[in-house]
C-alpha cells in the first residue's frame, strides 16, 4: 500500500477558476482601513475629510432593531435582523455630515473573495434611489455629528453572518472603519415580509412555527398516542452559529443560502451523519454504550453545540431526534417549521405502493420471508416556503426528512416535497415525492405461499398505512390532525384520482380479487397496559352466514422496534373452534409479563400478528395489533417565586415500577430561559424505590417557560416529565 504522505494532494481550483469556491461563512478577508485610488505619492492629508468616530448598532434586546425584527429572544450580543425589513444604525462622525460634499456608504461582506455580482459584497449608499427587491439605505435623522441610518436588506439576501464596515470617500481613496467583529450582522429569513419566500401571513402561526422554542412530539401507536416534550432551543447561546457551521461543513455555496429550498435540502442530508459526517449518528440497535441513547435527549441544544464545537457527529438519534434537531435549524434561521408524525408509516423502497406479509398454506405468519417494514410511527418535518422551482400552486408546507432511510441524488436525504402535490398524487415534482406518497398511501398485501414457492395475493388492507398524521396545535399543547392535508378519505373519488395520478407516474399498486367474507375478526386490548403487567388480548369473531364455520387461528407475539422490525418472538399460540350460524364469539389470549419483560427494546412495544383460516380455505383471516406499553411519568415540582433572576428550585421525583433493579440510570433536566441542561446519574434504583433530585436555578427570561426532564436506562426508556411556569419580569 502506498504511503499516506505520497498520495497526491486534493484537486484545487487552480486552472479551473480564478478563485476557490465560496462555501464558508466563517472565511473572511479584512478590508484595508485606507484604500488609495491609484498609486499613493506619500501619506494623504485626510484631516479635512469626514472621519468615523463611532458606530452604534442598536443591538441590545430592548432597542428598536431586535424588537421590530422579532430577534430579541436570541441569546446573542450581536445584531440579528431579518431580510426585507429595515433596521437602524447610528454613525458618529468627526463633524456634522454635509450631504453636499460628504459621501459615505455602509459595506456588508460575507465569506471570502466577496463580489457584488454574487451578493456577497453589498455597498449601501444612503442617498441612492431605493430599488425594489434590492438593498437600500436612507438617512432618517442628522443632528450634530450623529447620523441615524435606515438599511433594508434585500428580501432575497443571502442568509448568514455579514461583516460590516463604514466607508468614507475622499479624493485620495476610501477611508473605512477597522475590522470589528462586534459590528457583525446576522441576516435571517423573514416570515413577516411579504416579499420573502418564507412569508407566512398568520401571526399565530409565526409565533408557533418560528418563535416557539419548546414543542411536543407525538409517538406510540395510532390508537394510543403518546406525547414527548422537546426543547428546540433555537434562541440559546451558540445555536445560531452552530446552524451556520452546519452549512459551512456541508460546503454549501454562499450564493445558494438565499434559497430556503436549497438550504432545507442540504440540511436534510446534514442532520444525519450517514454519508457526510453530519450532526447525528442514527442507531436503532439498542446498544448505546458510546453515546447517549436516542430516548434520553431532552432537546436539540446540546446536540448542535457538541457538533459545532467538536466537528464530530453526535451519538445517537432516531427519527424524532433527527426531526427535532432539523426543526431547531429551520426555526433558528427563520424558516417556519414543525415536526410531523405519521402513524403506521410504510418504508417502501421499491416504489410498488405495497407492504408484503407472507403466510404459509395454513394461514400462519412466516416472519423469515416478510421483509417489508411498517414503522409504528415516523417523524419528519414540514417547512413553509414558496416553490418557484415547480409549477404554481404547490408552495406552502413542504415535507423534509432527515432520517437516513433511502438515498436521493446519491445522499441520504429527503425533500423538500410539496404536501399539496403528495395529496393530489402529483409525485413528478421534486424532490422525493414518490417515497413520501408511499409512506402514507401504501397497501398491506397478504400473500399465501405454496409449497412449491409460488405466491398468490389473498387480501389487501388499504387502511392500515398512514392512519393519522399529527403535529402540535398552534398556540396550545394539543394535537392537530393534518391527515387530510396528505390524503383524501379512503374510498372517495378524489382518493381514487390521486392514486391513479401517482400510478401514472410509475408507482405500482396491487389489484386482487379478494375472497368473500364469511367471518369478521376484531382484535383489541380492553385498556392501557402498564409496563410489567399481564393483560388479555381479546379476539372477537362474528359469523356472517347461516352455516357453521370451523376456524383455526394463529397468534404470534413479537418484540419489535418502532420501525416495525422484529427483534424476537416472545409467544406463539393457536386456537381451534367453531362458530354457529350468525354467532359472535370472544376468545381471550392471556399475555404474561414474564414472557416479554426481559426482551423489550426502548420503545416497549408488542406487535401481534393474528392469522388463520375458515373451513380449511374458504377465507384467510388476517390482522395486526400493536400494544405500546405504558411508561410511568416523572413528577417535577417547582418552589420559589417565579421571577427574573430570583432563585428557584425544581425537584424531580420517580418511583421504579418494575420488579427488578434499574441500573445505570440517567436523568436530564433542561429548560430554555430557566437552566442549561443538567445531568444526574444513579447506579441502581431497586424495585418500588423512589428518587428525589433537586436543582436550583435563576430564570434568565420572562414569560411562559417550560422545564423538561427525561429518565433513561437499559430497562426503562422515555420516562418523561414537563412542567410550565410563568416567570415575572
Amino acid at each position: 500500500m502506498a504511503d499516506r504522505d505520497s498520495r497526491p494532494p486534493p484537486p484545487t481550483h487552480v486552472g479551473r477558476s480564478n478563485i476557490p469556491p465560496i462555501s464558508s461563512n466563517a472565511e473572511e478577508e479584512a478590508l484595508p482601513e485606507f484604500e488609495p485610488f491609484g498609486i499613493p505619492r506619500g501619506p494623504p492629508n485626510l484631516k479635512d475629510f469626514l472621519d468615523i468616530w463611532d458606530v452604534n448598532m442598536l443591538k441590545n434586546r430592548d432597542e428598536i432593531n431586535k424588537k421590530e425584527h422579532h430577534t430579541d429572544l436570541y441569546d446573542n450580543v450581536k445584531l440579528i435582523v431579518r431580510r426585507g425589513q429595515p433596521f437602524q444604525i447610528k454613525l458618529t462622525f468627526s463633524r456634522p455630515y454635509n450631504p453636499e460634499k460628504d459621501q459615505f456608504c455602509v459595506e456588508f461582506l460575507i465569506g471570502g473573495s466577496p463580489q457584488v455580482s454574487k451578493g456577497t459584497y453589498i455597498p449601501v449608499f444612503p442617498n441612492q434611489e431605493q430599488v425594489k427587491g434590492e438593498w437600500g439605505g436612507r438617512i432618517l435623522q442628522s443632528a450634530d455629528n450623529v447620523v441615524t441610518l435606515s438599511i433594508t436588506p434585500a428580501a432575497d439576501s443571502i442568509v448568514g453572518k455579514f461583516r460590516m464596515y463604514v466607508a468614507v470617500m475622499t479624493p485620495y481613496g476610501i477611508r473605512r472603519t477597522a475590522r470589528n467583529p462586534e459590528r457583525d450582522v446576522y441576516i435571517l429569513f423573514n416570515p413577516w415580509c411579504e416579499d420573502d419566500s418564507v412569508c407566512l401571513d398568520n401571526e399565530a402561526e409565526r409565533n408557533e412555527y418560528v418563535l416557539n422554542d419548546v414543542g411536543t412530539i407525538y409517538y406510540g401507536e395510532a390508537s394510543n398516542v403518546e406525547t414527548r416534550p422537546w426543547i428546540f432551543g433555537q434562541f440559546e447561546y451558540g445555536v445560531l452559529d452552530s446552524c451556520l457551521y452546519v452549512m459551512d461543513n456541508a460546503q454549501m455555496p454562499l450564493t445558494g443560502r438565499k434559497d430556503p429550498v436549497k438550504i432545507s435540502r442540504v440540511a436534510s442530508a446534514m442532520v444525519n451523519s450517514k454519508d457526510d459526517d453530519g450532526i447525528v449518528v442514527g442507531s436503532w440497535s439498542g446498544d448505546y454504550l458510546y453515546g447517549v441513547a436516542p430516548t434520553a435527549w431532552t432537546g436539540s441544544v446540546d446536540i448542535l453545540l457538541n457538533y459545532a464545537n467538536s466537528g464530530v457527529p453526535v451519538c445517537y438519534g432516531q427519527c424524532w431526534v433527527f426531526a427535532a434537531v432539523f426543526n431547531t435549524f429551520l426555526r433558528c434561521l427563520g424558516i417556519p417549521g414543525r415536526v410531523v408524525t405519521n402513524f403506521f408509516s410504510a418504508h417502501d423502497n421499491d416504489g410498488n405502493l405495497k407492504m408484503d406479509v407472507i403466510l404459509d398454506e395454513n394461514g400462519q405468519f412466516m416472519p423469515s420471508l416478510t421483509k417489508d417494514s411498517i414503522w409504528n410511527y415516523h417523524c419528519w418535518n414540514e417547512c413553509y416556503m414558496s416553490r418557484p422551482d415547480i409549477p404554481v400552486g404547490f408552495g406552502g408546507w413542504q415535507v423534509v426528512d432527515a432520517t437516513p432511510q433511502e438515498t436521493s441524488d446519491g445522499m441520504y436525504r429527503c425533500g423538500p416535497a410539496s404536501v399539496k402535490a403528495i395529496k393530489h398524487g402529483q409525485i413528478c415534482f421534486k424532490y422525493d415525492a414518490p417515497f413520501i406518497f408511499a409512506e402514507v398511501n401504501s397497501d398491506v398485501v397478504y400473500w399465501k405461499r405454496m409449497r412449491d414457492g409460488t405466491q398468490q395475493p389473498i387480501k389487501v388492507n388499504k387502511h392500515h398505512v398512514g392512519q393519522m398524521v399529527l403535529t402540535k396545535e398552534v398556540g396550545r399543547d394539543e394535537i392537530k390532525n393534518i391527515t387530510d392535508q396528505y390524503k383524501f378519505p379512503e374510498g372517495t373519488e378524489e382518493e381514487r384520482l390521486a392514486v391513479d395520478a401517482a400510478v401514472m407516474y410509475n408507482l405500482k399498486r396491487t389489484q386482487i380479487t379478494e375472497q368473500p367474507t364469511v367471518v369478521d375478526m376484531d382484535v383489541r386490548v380492553q385498556e392501557s397496559v402498564l409496563i410489567g403487567n399481564d393483560f388479555n388480548l381479546t379476539l372477537e369473531f362474528k359469523n356472517r352466514t347461516g352455516q357453521r364455520q370451523t376456524l383455526v387461528i394463529y397468534v404470534n407475539g413479537n418484540i419489535v422496534f418502532y420501525t416495525g422490525v422484529t427483534k424476537t418472538e416472545f409467544m406463539s399460540k393457536s386456537l381451534e373452534f367453531t362458530l354457529g350460524p350468525w354467532e359472535t364469539k370472544t376468545e381471550n389470549v392471556f399475555v404474561e409479563s414474564k414472557k416479554y419483560i426481559n426482551k423489550l427494546v426502548e420503545q416497549a412495544t408488542l406487535h401481534f400478528i393474528i392469522t388463520g383460516r375458515v373451513n380449511d380455505d374458504t377465507q384467510i383471516l388476517t390482522a395486526q395489533h400493536v400494544v405500546p406499553l405504558q411508561i410511568p411519568r416523572l413528577t417535577i415540582k417547582m418552589e420559589g417565586v417565579p421571577k427574573l433572576n430570583e432563585e428557584m428550585s425544581a425537584t424531580v421525583e420517580f418511583t421504579n415500577p418494575l420488579k427488578k433493579n434499574l441500573e445505570d440510570v440517567s436523568i436530564r433536566l433542561e429548560g430554555p430561559g430557566l437552566m442549561k441542561t443538567k445531568l444526574k446519574m444513579y447506579s441502581i434504583i431497586p424495585p418500588n424505590s423512589s428518587l428525589t433530585w433537586t436543582e436550583y436555578f435563576r430564570p434568565s427570561k420572562s414569560g411562559v417557560r417550560k422545564l423538561v426532564a427525561c429518565l433513561d436506562c437499559a430497562a426503562l426508556h422515555q420516562v418523561l416529565g414537563v412542567t410550565e411556569i410563568y416567570v415575572n419580569p
